[in-house]
């Protein structure tokens, strides 16, 4: 009886070979940059916990509740989660907003163009403080925990902001949104909205782990400048 056997060209099988080790590659990498998120997100909260006590005081004693929100963003693959922040803005913030858009022309063309207003009448005073030091991000480090953000990755967006993004919404939802990234190193509101998402797209691309260390270090100089805060 003859044996049938079945053997692929040796194109097929190098081909086969190079997906699988860079399948392997991407899985290896993912694994890595998760550990490294959960290492740096618990050892912070570890180490900033009297910081984020302070914080969350001040808070209270002068804004009342709530301490934090729980604003919904899109994450990765497009699923929805909730971005702790510590809350910057007086109690009715849409409504704030509505009526300030509504009769100052300037400010809606400004939002309707980078989602952001220079001076925004729904911050607080100590929610300015907490701006430009960038404080009220800190119970991000909860999202990241909980894996729905990173420590390095693209700005998180609402979902109104997924037709700003064409083509790239495609890169931004096939990592994890990043508590820092080249965004939050590159002039944050300074930049146009277009570059934003130049910046989000070129991260997903060219992402490497060295690469993550880079914006970490690049951040710190960043946020004591408080360039494109508001």
């Amino acid at each position: 009886m003859s044996k049938l056997s079945l053997q692929l060209p040796q194109g097929d099988s190098g081909a086969l070979e190079v997906r699988s080790v860079r399948r392997m590659g991407i899985s290896q990498a993912a694994v890595a940059k998760r550990a490294f998120d959960i290492l740096v997100a618990t050892t912070s909260l570890a180490l900033l916990s009297v910081l984020l006590l302070i914080v969350a005081s001040a808070i209270l004693i002068m804004q009342g509740r709530p301490i934090l929100i729980r604003h919904p963003r899109v994450g990765k693959g497009g699923a929805m989660f909730p971005c702790f922040k510590f809350r910057t803005m007086v109690r009715d913030a849409d409504a704030a907003l509505v009526r300030h858009l509504a009769k100052d022309p300037g400010a809606m063309l400004e939002w309707q163009a980078t989602r952001k207003l220079k001076n925004d009448p729904r911050v607080t005073p100590l929610g300015k403080i907490l701006r430009e030091t960038s404080l009220d991000e800190l119970p991000q480090l909860l999202n990241i925990i909980r894996g729905e953000m990173s420590v390095v990755g693209p700005r998180p967006i609402v979902t109104q902001e997924l037709i700003r993004y064409g083509s790239a919404i495609a890169e931004y939802q096939s990592v994890r949104p990043g508590l820092t990234g080249l965004w939050q190193c590159s002039g944050r509101s300074d930049t146009s909205y277009d570059e934003r998402v130049m910046l989000d797209r070129e991260y997903v691309r060219h992402w490497s782990m060295t690469g993550d260390l880079a914006i970490i270090l690049r951040t710190v100089p960043a946020l004591m400048s408080s360039r494109g805060v508001y």
